[in-house]
This record gives structure tokens, C-alpha cells and sequence, in this order.
């Protein structure tokens, strides 16, 4: 990141470079804001409702009737909030602060049409925002949205390129007798 590998990183300095959202999300019981803010005492209530705006959940927030005090994960207590609610509360942590690098996995496991396209947007602002965003996902919906497409099969990369390019040499195996270039091995490039 930023010209320097992992190793040459302070750790709390590199958490911060990196969003992360995973396939099962873990919300930690506290607030919508502190949740988004991963606990920073000196987080900004500006930058939460940015990282809120960039995903498309403030106004879902600003809907609820502590909005971004409204406590989650509260033991004893049903969530206020659905499965894609909490995964796009999730979404919103892992761009918070502007990192350099988010990864997501499986990012729309949980959500429904809506959270789906607020999804999409989330990845096209955060790559306009200067954000590299790697998207690990079974669901073609976000195709339209990235650069890059990595196809892996079986362990190894199948196909990797410029969206355009890898969506046509897909649609070419999907002809008949259409089949897909030798599988790469390593890591690729």
C-alpha cells in the first residue's frame, strides 16, 4: 500500500488503510455510529455520515428513531435492523475513513434488490473516491460496476482481464463449442 509492503506498516496505521467486510458479518454491540467509526474514540461525526452517504445507508439511519445512536448486537434484544441492513451497517465501516484498500467477500450474500444497487453504487463512488475495491462475489450483479474480472476455477485463475474482454470470452464458452483458455497456475499478475 502507498509503495510499501505490510511488514513496513504500524499496525494501527494499516488497519486504517484497509477496509474490510466479510462473507458473515460480526457487528459489536454498541451504536450504528460506532460500529461504522470500528470504535475510534477520535472519529469524526462527519466522517461516519460520509461513509454512510458513500453506501447508501444514511438516509436508512436518519429513518430510525435513535438514527445513528440506535445500539446494535444488544444481548437479550432483537436487532432493529434486518440481515442487509447490518451487511450495508458493514459495507459503511469498511469505507470509513477512505482507506486505501477494501475488500469485500461475498458482499450481497444478505441483501435484497435495493441493497443491491446501493452495493453497486458504494463500489462505483469508492472507486471514484481513489479507493481500490476487490470484490469476491458467486453473483454476477456486480459485474457492471468493476474494472477487472478474475475468474477462478478449480484453485487456479481461469481468466483474468478488463471486464469487457473477460465478459466476452465467457459468453464465447457459453456458445457451443465454446471452452475456456487454459486455467493459469500460480497467483497471476
Amino acid at each position: 500500500l502507498d509503495g510499501a509492503t505490510p511488514d513496513q506498516w504500524d499496525p494501527v496505521r494499516l488497519g486504517r488503510k484497509i477496509g474490510y467486510l466479510p462473507q458473515i458479518l460480526e457487528i459489536i454491540p454498541g451504536s450504528i455510529r460506532d460500529n461504522i467509526a470500528r470504535f475510534d474514540p477520535e472519529a469524526k461525526d462527519k466522517d461516519v455520515i460520509a461513509a454512510a452517504k458513500l453506501t447508501g445507508v444514511h438516509d436508512m439511519i436518519l429513518g430510525l428513531s435513535e438514527g445513528y445512536s440506535t445500539q446494535l448486537a444488544v444481548p437479550g434484544k432483537v436487532s432493529p435492523l434486518s440481515g442487509g441492513q447490518l451487511q450495508r451497517i458493514g459495507l459503511a465501516r469498511a469505507v470509513f475513513g477512505m482507506p486505501a484498500l477494501v475488500v469485500l467477500d461475498e458482499p450481497n450474500s444478505n441483501l435484497d434488490a435495493s441493497g443491491d444497487r446501493a452495493l453497486a453504487n458504494a463500489i462505483k463512488h469508492a472507486g471514484e473516491h481513489g479507493i481500490t475495491v476487490v470484490v469476491i462475489t458467486q453473483k454476477p450483479s456486480l459485474l457492471s460496476v468493476v474494472d477487472k474480472i478474475m475468474l477462478v476455477a478449480d484453485g487456479n485463475i481461469a481468466l483474468f482481464g478488463q471486464r469487457q474482454q473477460v465478459l466476452e470470452q465467457l459468453a464465447q464458452r457459453n456458445q457451443p463449442g465454446g471452452n475456456l483458455p487454459p486455467a493459469q497456475n500460480g497467483t497471476g499478475r
